[in-house]
């Protein structure tokens, strides 16, 4: 599937995640942070939580857990922005 350049979760992600090496991980794994009980995919915005009904528990991250990627956007997305996935942390 060729993705048109202009969708619509395309908005400079590639200053901060091209190339990055990515980690498919549980969000319950991820290192708590004060005042924080979600957070977004890096591209359509899904949130990502293990405490609010309905959100993603899973999914791609950077190193630091900063960024989320859920798994939709990451089989969009691989091949343009070159992620590699590394299996551990």
């Amino acid at each position: 599937m060729t993705l048109p350049p202009d969708d619509w979760r395309l908005f400079k992600q590639e200053n901060y995640l091209l190339g990055k090496t990515l980690y498919f991980k549980k969000y319950s794994d991820r290192q708590l942070t004060a005042n924080r009980d979600h957070d977004h995919c890096s591209f359509c915005t899904e949130k990502f939580s293990d405490v609010i009904p309905n959100a993603l528990t899973q999914g791609y991250t950077t190193e630091d857990g900063y960024h989320w990627i859920c798994e939709k956007c990451f089989a969009d997305f691989k091949d343009k922005f070159k992620w590699t996935v590394n299996p551990a942390l």
